[in-house]
């Protein structure tokens, strides 16, 4: 019997176990409301990679000219009558059929989640082996559990967005990296470049992942030796060859170029107090560590030591990135996901300084670690739970009755102030807003129009001048072909 206790109190505290049931609940975690409509927060990014993958599956694949629903001028200031999508290497959306394809009985919205939280899956398990080699045991599981477990990460990781994909690609070629240094191997190195050029082409902004990959190497060996190293030189073709190659490419169709370059300090926003109200106070303090996170987080800051500043390196990367396309950040919170792994890692780091300190109390401040982490999640948690409702369930509904009632080939005006959400939910391509006069929208094409704002000018006026078709109680669609 005492044998047997034994090996259940070895197995609980081995900490492949402990990480496999951090797996466990990461999945789990992320299935919360995963069959719901693409209308959760953030819809309006998420419909637009979502859309690339069903145009995939309606029209063929062609991943150098990816396209989706929207025809209009809104995102690139150009009409886009092929509805041209070129933003992230369409790598994800590949995926997301290819699985699809697999399990055709699952809806294709929810199997795009589910490739979001494998990525996620994979991040832990590559964050666990990171921080292990590089920082510590302790400070690997809870480095790995904190992604699994922050509500901020848990709904940006089982969105359909391409960030979760690109940050496990982004981990995967700093993992390969520190194999490659370890051991001198050239399949490493391969495999980094690889994982490193992928992430760059799924999200460019992961490239500031190269600031702790150049410490990694810096601290390995001289910058002499790096210099004159053919390996580093092939690594970097690698990387930047592909991604250099599709700008390039990309370029020959503006149209489908939504506007980029006011992500870098479009609104002048960049170290001004704002930014770091919204970057540091409300992102990072408040919806990330829920105010008490910042606690451990900031021990891990002041925890630095020498030839062990990898958790720095990494944040210092996060901090250039949140710098450069600091417009970008402040708008959008998501922009934040591919920071997520630099932050558990720096405050794994601090939870365990404080839990072996030696200067207070080790009750209380093994007291104040238990306290501060779970008033993080619940707090985070208070936040975070709006991102998940559908304000508009009517768009669905509406959304429906097109697909019901309306040609398959029938370009369709579903305005919703620009936002691609509710154009979406028709299955058709067409406009999300009407950007110009009614008329001209005919010429280019458009043969119905649908609403969900019954009192809005434009639905009274078109519904005068044009045959309605169907009308329920909170929508309704119109034939632009025939007039009254």
């Amino acid at each position: 019997m005492n044998k047997i206790i034994k090996r259940v109190i070895s197995l609980i505290r081995n900490e492949y176990f402990i990480l496999s049931l951090i797996l466990l609940g990461s999945v789990l975690l992320r299935l919360y409301k995963i069959s719901n409509p693409i209308l959760d927060w953030h819809s309006f990014r998420q419909v637009d990679t979502a859309s690339v993958t069903k145009v995939f599956y309606e029209e063929g694949v062609n991943l150098f000219i990816p396209r989706y629903h929207d025809i209009s001028s809104t995102q690139s200031g150009i009409f886009n009558p092929q509805g041209y999508r070129f933003v992230e290497f369409p790598i994800f959306n590949l995926i997301h059929l290819e699985i699809y394809k697999l399990f055709p009985f699952i809806e294709i919205d929810i199997v795009g989640r589910m490739v979001s939280i494998f990525s996620a899956v994979l991040s832990t398990v590559l964050i666990f082996l990171i921080t292990r080699r590089l920082v510590g045991k302790p400070q690997s599981l809870i480095a790995a559990g904190l992604y699994a477990i922050l509500p901020y990460n848990i709904y940006f990781t089982r969105v359909i967005l391409p960030e979760p994909f690109a940050v496990t690609f982004g981990l995967a070629a700093i993992w390969f990296f520190v194999k490659y240094l370890d051991k001198n191997s050239i399949f490493s190195l391969l495999l980094s470049a690889a994982s490193f050029s992928l992430a760059i082409l799924v999200k460019p902004y992961m490239l500031f992942y190269g600031i702790p990959i150049f410490y990694l190497h810096v601290t390995k060996k001289s910058l002499k030796s790096i210099l004159k190293s053919w390996e580093i030189y092939l690594w970097g073709i690698i990387v930047l060859v592909p991604f250099v190659l599709w700008r390039v490419w990309m370029d020959q169709f503006p149209e489908g170029i939504p506007f980029w370059k006011w992500t870098f300090n479009g609104d002048g926003i960049r170290f001004r107090p704002a930014f770091w109200k919204w970057i540091f106070g409300e992102r990072l303090t408040a919806m990330m560590l829920g105010y008490l996170g910042i606690i451990p987080f900031t021990f891990g800051i002041l925890s630095a030591k020498a030839k062990k500043l990898f958790p720095h390196m990494f944040l210092i990367g996060a901090f250039v990135y949140v710098s450069v396309f600091a417009t970008a950040n402040v708008r959008h919170d998501y922009y934040q996901t591919i920071i997520v792994p630099s932050v558990v890692i720096m405050t794994a780091v601090g939870i365990v300084e404080i839990w072996r300190q030696n200067y207070y109390s080790k009750k209380i401040a093994r007291v104040l670690v238990i306290v501060s982490v779970a008033i993080m999640i619940i707090t985070s948690y208070v936040q975070i739970k709006e991102f998940y409702k559908i304000n508009r369930p009517e768009l669905v509904e509406a959304g429906n009755k097109v697909d019901e009632i309306v040609p398959k080939d029938a370009l369709v005006i579903a305005p919703y102030n620009g936002d691609t959400a509710f154009l979406y939910q028709t299955n058709r391509k067409g406009w999300p807003v009407v950007d110009r006069p009614i008329d001209e929208l005919i010429d280019y094409g458009a043969q119905y129009f649908v609403s969900v704002d019954l009192n809005h000018y434009q639905t009274i006026e078109f519904s005068k001048r044009f045959e309605v078709i169907f009308k329920a109680s909170n929508y309704v669609i119109i034939d632009l072909t025939k007039s009254n």
